[in-house]
């Protein structure tokens, strides 16, 4: 059947309405938990759905606590160090370990350290034993009939060996919910196929097969299926079948080939289509066969949205889990949020601790850029009818690391590197529970971070144009002398980045201008549009002679995937990226790149620590292998000191 019709999306509903609302048609439609007896050794992270009672004692007999003798205490009576006590074997004692049954007339135990062997079949007791001493009693760990677990417990390993103690050996357990996957679109693929241009790789359902493990469900994930509507309601009603819950992956916008809503209304019924939330407002909430059937949108980070606030819920809760608590921070923005009027938006945020403050760096806000999750500390909502927050604003983030690795990550903020990605990753191997934030906003937006003590450390590379220096002028006219510092890092060989071939021809800055010529920037604040300015004033072109010139990027891979991409011709770029991306370059200048940061961080164990460790000759040839670097003066730090004749950089060493 083909349908080329444009959906029109239903009124879009708000968030927690569509939230509640959906839980409460669950509940209208006596949708629940299902139980199952388990057998206990195979518990773990199950939930139990009834209490669990002891079958038997633990320990079901009267147990020697330790090592030495069972002994008949009325004949221990008076013993003391002037008057010893002989006991005879298998008269008035036997030998026991750990563990052993004390039977009768034996009612006490003496450890083998309070006794003095006199014979092989007599010892010596030098103080009296109390009946019972010693002696695990029956029931001690637990009697039977005893209550174990309550309903609605989490099975930890402890759980499970008192569980065994007392000889329970099956549990009633709520059965984890079976969600089935459909990936949808004739533009995607499985990772292992072919990727040609127009095809994208199906990485939402892996996505969500992680998130249904963790919220306690049981995942199946069906074959892609192309933009198909017969085909598509066939492996819906399948789906259905053989699942308690089904996610369809795409197909929820208003597109012609998207089918997701007319499916599932003509199959059964659409709940809510579309809700006010950005990113993920194109979700699907419906019913076919009274389970719940789910449209979400393609893009990855709606995808993550949508299902994190709508199918996870809804997972735990038939799993018989409590509901995610949520762990909440309140941090500083380091720059102006604006937000939609229509929409609950959800930015990811990229969090650390720099001084007592906590600060937060909003991420890009593009639903389709995965990384952005992968680097995210924290989501921070904000609510429909606000257009946003000031910069400086103390908000809360709903937290997605441990506040602790938080706390111990580095905050860097400044110019993007490859260099920086490797430090970050060594960082990260090296210290498990800290680690090395970077937010790219170019060399300005870096020595702005470091002014307003919204971060540890600045990675930049600014052009003087009087000296032809790199970075030291710069920071003598923002800072006073005595506060900062400088980690020498790299120089790094920064030019024109062109496709394979050079097909325009493109031998230098001044071919920019050049008719047909499309190139692609970075953004304003950066040391790398700082020194195309530069040799553009020095060659008297004009930036608006330059096609593309206000197009700008925020990494030098970015630009040389554009090229790669064909999307321009021509970037400004370092050759890392060039060569990574496999795309021709054409050398301009070598540069300082630079870690800035004040002085009073030098004593900083992370910070001693990056020094140490870009210093070792191994990360220094992870560097050079990459192209484009020379690692002469790498680990090197100098601070501006000031006297009463000059201000001068001097060399620092540490104290220890």
């Amino acid at each position: 059947m083909e349908r080329n019709s444009r959906n029109i999306y239903l009124k879009s509903a708000e968030f927690v309405e569509a939230v509640e609302g959906y839980q409460q048609a669950m509940v209208k439609r006596n949708i629940g938990r299902q139980v199952e007896l388990l057998d206990t050794k195979a518990g773990l992270n199950r939930v139990t759905a009834a209490p669990v009672f002891a079958r038997d004692s633990s320990p079901n007999y009267s147990a020697a606590a330790m090592d030495g003798i069972a002994a008949v205490s009325e004949r221990t009576r008076g013993a003391s160090e002037t008057r010893p006590v002989i006991l005879e074997k298998n008269r008035d004692f036997v030998y026991i370990n750990t563990g052993g049954r004390v039977k009768d007339p034996y009612d006490t135990v003496i450890m083998i350290e309070d006794l003095v062997e006199v014979s092989s079949n007599e010892v010596e007791v030098r103080s009296s034993a109390p009946a019972r001493q010693h002696i695990r009693e029956i029931g001690e760990d637990v009697v039977k009939g005893e209550l174990i677990l309550p309903s609605n417990h989490v099975l930890r390993p402890m759980d499970i060996g008192a569980l065994l103690a007392g000889k329970v050996e099956t549990i009633e357990v709520y059965k984890k919910p079976r969600v089935g996957i459909l990936p949808t679109g004739s533009e995607i693929i499985d990772v292992g196929d072919s990727q040609e241009p127009g095809k994208i790789i199906d990485s939402n359902s892996y996505l969500f097969e992680g998130m249904i493990e963790e919220a306690g469900g049981t995942s199946k994930r069906y074959p892609v299926t192309e933009d198909d509507y017969d085909l598509l309601k066939e492996r819906i009603l399948q789906g259905v079948r053989e699942n308690d819950v089904f996610v369809i992956n795409a197909g929820s916008s208003a597109g012609s080939k998207d089918f997701t809503g007319d499916l599932i209304k003509e199959l059964g019924e659409v709940l809510i289509h579309g809700v006010a939330i950005k990113p993920g407002k194109p979700i699907i909430l419906g019913f076919i066969q009274n389970k719940p059937v789910i449209g979400i949108p393609g893009y990855p980070v709606s995808a993550f949205i949508d299902f994190k606030y709508f199918v996870q819920p809804l997972i735990e809760d038939l799993a018989g889990r409590k509901a995610t608590t949520e762990k909440n921070l309140t941090v500083t923005l380091s720059r102006r949020i604006v937000s939609s009027l229509k929409h609950e938006e959800f930015v990811r945020i990229k969090a650390g601790k720099v001084e007592d403050s906590y600060v937060a760096t909003p991420l890009s806000r593009g639903a389709g850029v995965s990384t952005s999750l992968v680097k995210a500390d924290g989501i921070l909502r904000i609510p429909k009818g606000l257009e946003g927050y000031e910069k400086g604003t103390a908000v809360s983030i709903q937290l997605m690391k441990e506040l602790k690795e938080i706390e111990n990550t580095l905050v860097s903020v400044g110019s993007h590197d490859v260099v920086m990605d490797l430090l970050s990753d060594r960082l990260q191997w090296n210290r498990r529970d800290a680690g090395l934030s970077s937010a790219h906003v170019g060399s300005f937006g870096g020595i702005l971070a470091l002014k307003n003590r919204e971060c540890h450390m600045a990675p930049m590379h600014i052009l003087d144009e009087e000296t032809g220096g790199y970075n030291k002028a710069m920071i003598q006219s923002h800072f006073p002398a005595g506060d900062m510092g400088i980690i020498k890092l790299v120089k790094r060989s920064q030019g024109l980045m062109v496709p394979k071939g050079n097909p325009k021809g493109i031998t230098g800055i001044s071919d920019l201008a050049g008719e047909g010529v499309e190139f692609v920037n970075r953004q304003r604040g950066s040391g790398t549009r700082i020194l195309l300015d530069y040799h553009l004033k020095r060659l008297g072109i004009s930036s608006g002679d330059i096609a593309g010139y206000d197009r700008a990027l925020t990494t030098h891979t970015a630009v040389a995937a554009a090229v790669a991409n064909n999307t321009a011709d021509v970037g400004l770029g370092v050759y890392s990226a060039a060569k990574a991306l496999d795309v021709d370059f054409i050398p301009i200048e070598w540069e300082d790149y630079d870690l800035v940061l004040s002085k009073k961080y030098l004593e900083d164990p992370r910070i001693l620590e990056i020094i140490d460790l870009i210093q070792q000759e191994g990360f220094k040839k992870k560097i050079e292998n990459l192209g484009g670097y020379q690692t002469d003066e790498i680990g090197d730090v100098y601070i501006l000191e000031k006297t009463e004749e000059e201000t001068t950089w001097q060399k620092w060493y540490p104290s220890t």
